[in-house]
């Protein structure tokens, strides 16, 4: 039997391009969570909000910060900040686990839109984070409108988790499709935004969300500055794919890089 999934993530404003002040706030932030979660999801850019200007190396501030804040509380802790590597820039997410071991994932779909393509360079490999048996599937953002890269396939994952800066002027896109991934994708699915405003003049609603494999909604942060915290069962889930077993009639295909 697979224990329950133990998740806490945090929904809040930030500010533009200090890090500093945004881990101040994330800490403290963490520290008020009453309960002893598996593992703490962070939003995009958790430390300098969507800014084609800011980056750290690895090893630096940011990536040492969530090393501590994991082993402090004894979970694993995730978020994407820009990290600057071999004279490229990424926009990557970073799961650091209490034994400081760690698991990473640049984002593939890089958003046109706001200029992200001119500054950041898109990854191309997938990843799967094992979290006490659980298989989990992060992405960032703009990978939510490509159904095709966030596929369940075998081995299937569980949980699928989007950590965004996603505006308010597509709000109603985000919660449809967040829904979508966890009816096609039979699994749960975590979305974690930010709320408040930035420096590319964006305003954001937050509409952090937990939804179950039927496409219920669990958990909903409206436009809340707090931190939320959910149990995942994973006999449901189990059960659910053997009574609709769905996934196994999928479509055969590969995907190729197309950058």
């Amino acid at each position: 039997m697979i224990e329950p999934l133990k998740i806490s993530f945090i929904q809040t404003d930030l500010y533009w391009e200090s890090a500093e002040a945004n881990l101040a706030n994330f800490e403290e932030k963490i520290s008020q969570i009453d309960s002893q979660p598996d593992l703490i999801i962070l939003p995009e850019m958790f430390n300098s909000g969507f800014s084609m200007s800011y980056s750290e190396p690895l090893n630096f501030t940011t990536h040492k910060w969530l090393k501590q804040i994991s082993k402090r509380h004894n979970a694993s802790v995730m978020g994407s900040l820009a990290i600057t590597e071999e004279g490229k820039k990424y926009n990557r997410a970073i799961c650091v686990n209490a034994d400081l071991t760690e698991s990473q994932y640049d984002k593939k779909h890089l958003f046109s839109l706001g200029e992200e393509t001119k500054s950041f360079t898109a990854g191309n490999t997938p990843t799967i984070l094992n979290i006490k048996n659980w298989r989990i599937k992060p992405l960032i953002c703009y990978d939510l409108r490509f159904p095709v890269w966030s596929r369940n396939s075998r081995p299937y994952y569980d949980v699928l988790i989007y950590i965004a800066s996603w505006p308010a002027t597509r709000a109603d896109a985000w919660k449809t499709l967040l829904k979508a991934r966890a009816i096609e994708n039979q699994c749960y699915v975590v979305g974690v935004n930010r709320i408040g405003s930035d420096g590319n003049n964006l305003t954001y609603l937050g509409d952090s969300m937990v939804i179950s494999f039927t496409g219920e909604i669990l958990t909903d942060a409206a436009s809340q500055d707090d931190q939320f915290s959910i149990s995942l069962e994973k006999e449901p889930l189990d059960a659910f794919r053997k009574r609709y077993p769905f996934l196994e009639n999928d479509d055969n295909f590969q995907i190729s890089d197309s950058q």
